[in-house]
């Protein structure tokens, strides 16, 4: 796995987008000693409208993965260990659960993955301690820290001798090099003709979530229809989140109700209680996915980075995506040339 330091030359390198795949970005470039700048609005991105799961195994067995992508979770979630610590990301450990129909059919393939886990066929539970969590606000807040953040809109880009320009709502920056993660936004008006193919392609997904103060379980609980996962950071902590949905092509954010009532319930069900009103704040992300479900990382163009289409495993792949930007941006080799935008 790649370390987060250099002997390069520190270079001055400006980030717009600050999601789970920009920041991560931010952070492992400025753990190399270069100088980052980030510049998003002071909106909600869609990193922060998730549970914040790090869970390779159950997305295997959920997605019935290859094992070439199951590798590449793994790689991921190991690197998570090195990379919240020289971040100052709390990662949480703890068991996830899948409870209810489909828990043979996921053991099976976790099993055929290689991932541990335990199976409970009277009880159709299975519990795995191969994945993580954390708590998406706080963890974006940790990966801000040691950079600079405006908070400030991208009007355009365009290149400038060896480098590139920003031009946002009050100033233009300079960078020797450019990395773009605005998630699902539109593409830049300055951006060359191959980034903004690429941007224009990608899939929009909304994903609806609920947050509340109440506790529903004090570790990630699967099953049909919902998860519910414990909330530690934060104003509602103490308290749990229930999702969540992945809708393509859909970029409203205004909450479903008939499919937040549903969630709910699917939610009471896999607990293994009654239904019942309770209060909860329910919130709406739009992600976008490539044509391939991986991740747009790396160069395509000189000096210019991507690091886009998070699909459903923003935080999970988080990490795996700044070390891609870390070695292009060091002239290194990539080290998952499946995540290359030029592959298009």
């Amino acid at each position: 796995m790649p370390h987060f330091n250099s002997t390069m030359t520190r270079k001055d390198i400006v980030i717009i987008g600050a999601g789970s795949f920009g920041l991560a970005t931010a952070a492992c470039l400025r753990l190399a000693g270069h100088s980052v700048t980030v510049v998003a609005p002071d909106d909600t991105p869609a990193a922060s409208v998730a549970a914040g799961m790090i869970a390779p195994a159950m997305e295997t067995a959920i997605d019935d993965l290859s094992p070439q992508l199951a590798e590449l979770l793994k790689r991921s979630r190991a690197l998570w260990t090195s990379f919240a610590a020289e971040a100052g990301v709390n990662l949480q450990l703890m068991p996830a659960e899948w409870r209810g129909e489909g828990a043979q059919k996921l053991s099976e393939r976790m099993t055929a993955r290689g991932f541990e886990h335990h199976f409970d066929a009277p009880s159709q539970t299975l519990v795995t301690n191969e994945d993580a969590k954390l708590d998406p606000v706080a963890a974006l807040a940790a990966m801000e820290q040691g950079v600079t953040r405006l908070y400030e809109r991208v009007q355009a880009v365009a290149r400038t001798g060896g480098g590139w320009s920003v031009v946002t709502d009050s100033r233009t920056l300079k960078a020797d090099e450019l990395v773009v993660a605005t998630g699902a936004a539109a593409s830049i008006d300055g951006m060359p003709e191959r980034a903004v193919a690429a941007v224009n392609a990608l899939i929009p997904i909304r994903g609806l979530i609920g947050i509340t103060h109440e506790r529903l379980a004090d570790h990630v609980v699967r099953g049909p229809g919902a998860y519910i996962a414990p909330v530690n950071a934060g104003p509602y902590a103490g308290g749990s989140v229930v999702g969540a949905t992945m809708e393509n092509g859909v970029r409203d954010l205004t909450p479903d109700p008939a499919l937040c009532q549903s969630m709910l319930d699917a939610a009471f069900r896999i607990l293994g209680q009654p239904p019942r009103m309770i209060p909860m704040r329910w919130r709406a992300g739009i992600r976008a996915a490539s044509g391939d479900g991986l991740p747009l990382a790396g160069p395509v163009e000189e000096g210019l980075h991507l690091a886009l289409a998070s699909r459903r495993n923003g935080w999970l792949l988080a990490p795996l995506v700044g070390a891609q930007i870390l070695a292009a941006v060091e002239g290194q080799p990539l080290p998952e040339p499946a995540f290359d935008p030029r592959r298009f």
